[in-house]
């Protein structure tokens, strides 16, 4: 052994001594900063339990890079510690030879359970469930099922949620928190401190996010999944939503912004993979740039002789963008959060239209009064004709601001009808289309009241 891998060794241990004491969160923290051979020698110090317990955490970025250099017995040994649903996403991040050498190192149990969650479609509640769950038979009474909290509350998910099965089908029947059980009778049977209703559950195949809001809008701990013969097979608990949610929400962001969704962390991604994701939305922004100077070129004679009008070009697409924009972002979050459904577009038509109206009126004055202001200060002038110029500039306000707050509402309803993230109406794309259009409007506005006096 070398000195510097002497080096590193000596480092890994005193780190793992170190953190074997701190919070978890914080020992994630500064494991993410380390690169992953030192990450791999401290996971191997850390005792097997705190280990598994840092694996666990969503927000350590470098499991599987560290579990690929680890021993493949120490290895498999976590990834079978590990929870079902945290070990599937690692294990699906391995890279192809490592998984088949840890594949072998699993334990029975462990693989069946990531054969079955990585079967399921991405962004499904069957990809983030866990199957380490508490249930018991309906027969059982309050004490014994305590009992067996007890006893399997290290190897599950969660124990606040408590399945009571059936006894002969073994389908789900009832749901109790663990408060209401420990204020029964132990000598009581299970069904007596049970409430009345049905459990609130969903199906593999359901999206993650109608889970989330189920889990909302019941306040649940955690949303059983079950199959055809409402058997339950996993749960989905509240803070596999919120990461899912957390991942969900950075990609719409991101594709607000006018790029690929990162599949890795900001720090993580190369340099290559980067450019990539960035330079396909920057490449389309750029041709639709370019209709905006055949629409400039199309209207040569009239610049020509009406200069002045090109003043006020900035100002009038910066409006209509800025319109569309904050319409599509309003759309985009009320279509996520179900607050708006694919009929319900007539009724965002009848909403921004007069809002449209409204908001460029507002900013038509402005603009207006900034015309006469500047005229009438003499800080810059117009020429005779500067109350028509005004006029212009007004008008086109009102179309650009009405035309862009029609697009950017209207634009999301499209791409989901179309089956396409409505994300994807990014605010760079519906600026850009608004530019192209506000130009036509704007000239076409001038050549009706200037004709005569400028035009």
């Amino acid at each position: 052994m070398n000195e510097t891998a002497e080096k590193t060794d000596l480092l890994a241990v005193t780190l793992a001594h170190t953190l074997a004491q701190e919070h978890v969160a914080d020992i994630v923290e500064t494991l993410n900063d380390q690169d992953s051979a030192t990450i791999a020698h401290v996971l191997e110090e850390l005792p097997f339990e705190r280990a598994v317990e840092v694996l666990d955490q969503s927000e350590f970025t470098a499991a599987a890079e560290a579990l690929a250099l680890l021993p493949e017995a120490r290895a498999g040994a976590l990834l079978s510690g590990m929870s079902a649903d945290r070990a599937a996403d690692v294990f699906q991040e391995l890279d192809e030879p490592a998984r088949q050498r840890l594949a072998g190192r699993l334990d029975w149990q462990t693989r069946s359970d990531l054969k079955k969650l990585l079967a399921y479609p991405e962004h499904s509640a069957g990809s983030i469930m866990t199957t380490e769950f508490v249930s018991v038979p309906s027969n059982w009474t309050v004490q014994r099922t305590l009992e067996h909290i007890r006893r399997v509350e290290r190897s599950r998910e969660t124990i606040y949620a408590i399945y009571v099965l059936d006894t002969e089908t073994r389908k789900l029947v009832r749901a109790v928190s663990l408060r209401r059980l420990i204020s029964g009778d132990p000598e009581a049977p299970v069904e007596s401190v049970v409430p009345a209703h049905k459990p609130i559950t969903v199906t593999p195949e359901v999206d993650r996010e109608d889970v989330a809001r189920l889990i909302t809008k019941y306040d649940l701990l955690a949303v059983p999944v079950v199959d055809e013969e409402e058997r339950i097979i996993g749960i989905v608990t509240f803070d596999d939503v919120i990461d899912a949610m957390i991942e969900e929400t950075t990609e719409d962001v991101q594709k607000l912004g006018g790029m690929e969704a990162l599949d890795e962390p900001y720090k993580e991604i190369g340099f290559f993979a980067m450019i990539k994701k960035r330079a396909g939305w920057l490449s389309i922004l750029l041709l639709g740039e370019m209709l905006t100077a055949s629409a400039m070129q199309h209207y040569e004679h009239e610049l020509a002789k009406a200069l002045v009008l090109t003043l006020f070009i900035p100002l009038i697409m910066s409006a209509g963008g800025n319109s569309g924009s904050q319409a599509t972002s309003l759309i985009i979050r009320a279509l996520a959060l179900r607050e708006l459904t694919l009929k319900d577009w007539w009724r965002v038509v009848l909403r921004e239209l007069p809002s449209g109206l409204v908001l460029g009126s507002i900013l038509g004055l402005i603009g207006v009064a900034r015309i006469a202001v500047w005229q009438v200060a003499g800080l810059y002038d117009y020429g005779q004709h500067w109350m028509l110029i005004a006029a212009t500039v007004g008008a086109t306000l009102v179309g650009i601001v009405t035309f862009g707050s029609l697009m950017g509402s209207m634009l999301p309803f499209a791409l989901k009808r179309l089956g396409f993230d409505p994300a994807s109406a990014s605010a760079p794309l519906v600026a850009t289309l608004v530019d192209v259009t506000g130009l036509v409007i704007y000239f076409g506005i001038a050549a009706v009241i200037l004709r005569g006096a400028l035009l």
